[in-house]
């Protein structure tokens, strides 16, 4: 009984979030697929897409108030600009 209480322990603490599509998720989805991005950061995230448009990079967040190069880098792997469907997905291309 205690090897079953520690591997479900186990399972549940090492749950990783799915990649998120940041031009097409809602706030909520964000902040519960990215490190260090709170329901607050995420709505600013969606408010600057809305307003100046879908991003082209994974570096245009920094433009977005209070997510710096860190918080990026942290979540590189975890972010889309595409659905898995497109061409250009979890890394921005550097050459832009």
């Amino acid at each position: 009984m205690k090897t079953l209480l520690i591997l479900l322990s186990f399972c549940i603490f090492n749950v990783e979030a799915a990649p998120v599509n940041i031009n097409t998720a809602d706030a909520k989805t964000i902040s519960e697929s990215l490190s260090g991005i709170g329901q607050k950061k995420a709505e600013a995230i969606v408010k600057y897409r809305e307003k100046e448009g879908q991003f082209k990079t994974i570096e245009d967040l920094t433009k977005v108030s209070g997510i710096g190069e860190k918080t990026v880098e942290k979540n590189r792997k975890d972010i889309l600009l595409m659905d898995s469907s497109g061409a250009e997905s979890k890394e921005s291309k550097k050459a832009k």
